[in-house]
């Protein structure tokens, strides 16, 4: 009985972590907390996983270099970086057929804001 429930609790940390992962990986290059999230879900993994606090630690450093890295850049490099995350946050938002969506609510009717995966 110990053994099922063991590898049970085993199980369930894992599924939970893994989707706070992946909920936190889609969210990364969104404004708001989707490295946090990340970090979030693998300090979950790390309560029964080894591996989980290896990555978590090595996750961890690189962050801090890509931030100590990135503050070392001159303007032109960091507004480079914004303007970059700003294009994958248009592009993803239109894939998902936001703006579709959107300004067929407010009643506009331009077909080439839909996106090609929804139509």
């Amino acid at each position: 009985m110990e053994y099922v429930k063991r590898h049970t609790k085993r199980v369930a940390i894992g599924v939970a972590g893994g989707v706070v992962v992946l909920i936190g990986i889609v969210l990364i290059p969104y404004p708001g907390p989707g490295w946090l999230i990340v970090f979030a879900g693998l300090a979950i993994l790390a309560t029964e996983f080894t591996f989980a606090q290896r990555v978590l630690d090595t996750a961890r450093a690189r962050y801090e270099q890509w931030v100590a890295w990135l503050k070392r850049q001159a303007a032109w490099v960091r507004v480079g970086v914004i303007l970059l995350t700003g294009l994958v946050i248009i592009l993803t938002l239109y894939a998902l057929n936001v703006f579709g969506v959107t300004f067929a609510w407010l009643g506009v009717d331009w077909p080439w804001l839909g996106s090609p995966f929804f139509r």
